[in-house]
């Protein structure tokens, strides 16, 4: 009998894979592994099965298709019905450009064999090799940009946390992933934990930093789990402790667990809660490349930057220049969600548009209706209607539409989502996650709800234009005089959403528009 694959993935366990593991391993001659999801959600639990050709694939499969597909290996495996065929042949996986994801699905979560067989550590060699100056230089080289939202280039932080002068300064792994329709740091963790270990040793003797921090979101306790696990296995492998990879440099990490506040997805409130306190933002400057935890140099990044780092160094700053586009380069992991046919992820160079990605990726609508919007960049991004959907997929061409990509979430609807609903929801849910610390969020989300409300039940058309400019005021208060991006990204959604989608507040489009 072959080897047979079947990923650990939570969502995979959630939709049965561990049924169909005890499944297979109640028969006998099974070798099945355990690995990472390969990300074709809607084909989940995927079995993969080793042939001289590659790995073919099975799926979605259930416990109670185990005894035919291990019959149907026994003769023509393309005979069975859920039969996949060479799953590196399936045209979504076959035109992505995996760097971050390369391993995904292929790989053991927690086997250090694995990881280095396949390119693990070969970045963190070179950093060694290299010394901080020259890895500092690479990674500002690249144009890699910080994936968590704000896009900041990655480089000017470490240039700025390694010339500063401090007795201690630290690394921390913004791994709050609080957005709607985002799962890639999930996945990066559970899947491939080494990763990020080797991203933020870099990160460490680059920039002087000998302690980290992976602030992981409550609701991700398969991560946690499995980041504590590939912890101890890379300190015993000498890739954490007192002398890294050999560097003669020392750099330690652990994992802290958040308590469920979306706010502490913002670099300064995040610090605040590793610090012990209520996560509320900071006002800057200070930045916290120079006082951040505990009042330290602190370089913040999220978790989809860190792990760029270790191919950067391994294949050199051009490699990663070669994808994307204008001052978007790399790659980005997309994440459809929502109503979509084919959910999952989808890590391409930035440039394809968005309708490359919900179309043919995504396959439209999982209901079969039209398609009515997608909401990119989480609950607090701007919502897209399909005459926008042929943008590009880059930091400056979303910015130009008033949207923006954020950390790479795309929730799908169709024609029977209301709007109007939707817009009181931002609202609703910045009132409820705001931390308080600023006025203009404090209070104006709270005032939003009401105003959309009034807007909604208003008898009369003067009544419904008096209560648009009021709404429209207040979107702006928010966008410019809100403290950070929670406040100040709540009008996105509603804006969006009043300016493409009037008829869904009893408007016309022109009262929309004015």
């Amino acid at each position: 009998m072959p080897t047979l694959y079947l990923p650990c993935d939570s969502l995979a366990r959630a939709v049965g894979a561990d049924e169909v593991a005890s499944a297979l391993s109640s028969q006998t001659n099974v070798d099945l592994q355990r690995t990472s999801s390969r990300g074709l959600y809607w084909l989940e639990p995927l079995l993969e099965v080793d042939t001289p050709e590659g790995r073919i694939g099975f799926g979605p499969l259930t416990a109670a298709d185990v005894p035919s597909v291990l019959e149907a290996l026994q003769g023509d495996p393309s005979s069975h019905p859920l039969a996949l065929g060479l799953v590196e042949e399936l045209p979504y996986l076959k035109s992505q450009q995996r760097l971050l994801f390369a391993r995904a699905g292929i790989t053991r979560p927690l086997s250090l064999d694995d990881y280095r067989a396949h390119g693990g550590f070969e970045g963190l060699t070179r950093a060694v090799a290299i010394g901080g100056e020259q890895t500092a230089t690479a990674v500002f080289d690249s144009g890699l940009r910080g994936r968590g939202g704000a896009a900041f280039p990655a480089g000017i932080k470490w240039r700025t946390v390694r010339a500063t002068q401090a007795a201690q300064k630290y690394i921390v792994c913004n791994a709050d992933e609080g957005d709607s329709g985002t799962f890639a740091d999930r996945m990066l963790m559970e899947g491939d934990p080494f990763l990020l270990i080797e991203g933020m040793a870099i990160a460490g003797i680059t920039v002087g930093a000998t302690f980290g921090y992976i602030y992981v979101r409550s609701e991700y306790p398969d991560a946690v789990a499995t980041l504590r696990a590939a912890l101890n296995i890379a300190r015993a492998a000498g890739y954490l402790g007192a002398n890294v990879g050999g560097s003669g440099q020392a750099f330690d990490m652990e994992v802290r667990v958040g308590a469920g506040a979306y706010i502490c997805g913002e670099e300064t409130a995040l610090l605040d809660s590793l610090e012990g306190k209520r996560g509320i933002v900071r006002a800057k400057p200070p930045i916290p490349a120079l006082k951040g935890l505990f009042g330290q140099p602190t370089l913040v990044h999220n978790v989809l930057t860190l792990a760029s780092v270790p191919l950067i160094l391994a294949k050199g700053a051009q490699f990663y220049r070669d994808y994307g586009m204008g001052r978007s380069l790399g790659t980005m992991p997309f994440q459809l969600a929502g109503n979509i046919r084919h959910g999952g992820l989808v890590e391409r160079a930035f440039g394809l548009t968005l309708r490359e990605l919900v179309e043919d990726y995504g396959g439209g609508t999982a209901s079969g209706r039209p398609l009515k919007a997608a909401q990119v960049g989480g609950p607090l991004g701007a919502w897209v209607p399909p005459s926008q959907f042929d943008t590009p997929l880059d930091y400056e061409a979303f910015a130009a539409i008033g949207a923006m990509l954020g950390h790479g979430g795309v929730v799908v609807a169709d024609d029977s989502l209301d709007m109007a609903h939707m817009a009181r929801f931002a609202m609703q849910f910045g009132a409820e996650e705001s931390c308080g610390k600023c006025t203009p969020c404090r209070i104006g989300s709270t005032r939003g709800v009401e105003v959309i409300d009034r807007l909604l039940a208003a008898p009369d058309q003067s009544g419904r234009d008096e209560q648009v400019i009021i709404l429209k005021d207040l979107c702006d208060t928010l966008q410019y005089g809100s403290l950070c991006a929670l406040g100040g990204m709540v009008s996105f959604p509603v804006a969006s959403a009043l300016k493409h989608f009037p008829a869904d507040f009893g408007l016309q489009a022109s009262e929309a528009e004015q």
